[in-house]
């Protein structure tokens, strides 16, 4: 687990940008995320960032800091995360290193939470929040899939999919209900254009 032991939470006034990329189950985000990551690779100002998540290492979706219930509430009373918080029954962090990055002027992108953007907002002086929707057959079919959950479940995270993101938020959005690779050239370019503000 690569957790910077000197970093600590930091009070705003950062100069880069911090890019929270949220959406429902389903719309995709872990494949745009790495298709974008895989444009950047070798950019050293460009950060894409490993969240640590309370989920097994060999748990499928993206790549992440596995830790157990105990380790995730020791780091989070060390002050380890710029922002943390609960869903599905698992804790999700964004370690707090992100702030050295951020101070650099660097872009930081990092798979949000659309219920914790608040948060995110009161961590960040800069944020940018990049929302991935999808039609909603086309996440039923995503999810159905997946394999990974119940009918009920289902349509339970298809409920939660619709979800208004406040007009506070500098909020661009992108529709990835077809082909992936249009998606993630949008989401590219959007990242370029945050990239050189």
């Amino acid at each position: 687990m690569d957790i910077d032991p000197t970093a600590q939470s930091m009070t705003q006034g950062r100069h880069g940008t911090l890019v929270a990329v949220v959406g429902p189950s389903g719309a995709g985000k872990d494949s745009l995320l790495a298709l974008a990551a895989q444009h950047f690779q070798g950019c050293a100002d460009v950060h894409f960032v490993r969240r640590v998540i309370t989920r097994s290492k060999d748990a499928g979706g993206e790549d992440h800091d596995s830790v157990t219930s105990d380790e995730f509430a020791a780091l989070e009373a060390q002050d380890k995360f710029a922002v943390c918080w609960k869903a599905h029954g698992l804790s999700y962090g964004v370690p707090a290193y992100v702030f050295s990055q951020l101070e650099k002027g660097d872009l930081v992108i990092v798979n949000g939470s659309r219920s914790t953007l608040p948060d995110f907002q009161s961590a960040f002086a800069r944020l940018q929040v990049i929302n991935i929707t999808a039609r909603t057959e086309v996440l039923a079919e995503r999810l159905e899939k997946r394999g990974r959950e119940s009918k009920a479940d289902i349509l339970l995270r298809l409920q939660r999919s619709v979800f208004d993101i406040p007009p506070n938020f500098n909020v661009a959005t992108i529709d990835n209900s077809g082909d992936l690779e249009t998606a993630g050239q949008a989401l590219i370019q959007m990242l370029e254009n945050y990239r050189q503000r």
